[in-house]
């Protein structure tokens, strides 16, 4: 599914199989297509020694027996990116230069351990990732700074404040999110009907 160009927006590539002995795969949703995908061209010890970390979201059962068929060395399915963030942060902490890293599926997924990747000294350049699924956006309110999760409409209610927000093309990498302004401060008695714009 093509994405209209936000300049701002990191560019998305499509997961490919790298030379090395420790590839750590983290994948939501549909971006455990773009691992099986990825399985397909890889080299037959590529999951030896691979460590595949899974968030199904809304997908369910779908992935998870072909993913595990992979025969990975390690395999955590998570209930949520926030509850794989520590799990990542501490593999990351103890990784060894060569660490192949492959993040795939929904922008926030993507945002989110490429954040922890570069706190623990990663070059964001090094990183391979592939949006796939849903185009739910990260939205920081500028306002209280709370991030609401998986935003789909425009404008979009802070999850935090409350405030009606116009979800704003600008994404920060920093926090990774998009940006929310207030979308009626002059009158809060104006409420814009919402309509599903990322889905």
């Amino acid at each position: 599914m093509a994405v209209k160009s936000i300049i701002s927006r990191p560019v998305y590539g499509t997961l490919s199989p790298q030379p090395g002995s420790d590839h750590l795969l983290i994948a939501d949703a549909e971006g455990a297509a773009a691992i099986l995908d990825l399985a397909k061209s890889a080299p037959a010890d590529f999951f030896a020694e691979a460590e595949i970390v899974f968030i199904p979201r809304d997908t369910g059962e779908t992935y998870i027996a072909a993913l595990k068929a992979l025969k990975p060395a390690r395999f955590y399915e998570g209930p949520s990116i926030a509850a794989a963030l520590p799990r990542l942060k501490q593999r990351l902490s103890t990784a060894h230069m060569g660490l192949r890293l492959y993040l795939a599926g929904t922008e926030g997924l993507i945002g989110q351990a490429m954040q922890a990747a570069l706190e623990a000294g990663i070059d964001h350049k090094s990183i391979q990732t592939e949006q796939r699924g849903s185009l739910a956006r990260r939205v920081q309110c500028v306002h209280c700074k709370g991030i609401t999760e998986d935003v789909t409409t425009q404008p979009a209610r802070c999850s935090h404040c409350g405030l009606m927000l116009l979800v704003r093309d600008h994404y920060s990498r920093r926090i990774a999110a998009f940006q929310g302004v207030c979308i009626n401060a002059e009158d809060p008695s104006e409420v814009p009907p919402m309509e599903e714009m990322f889905k």
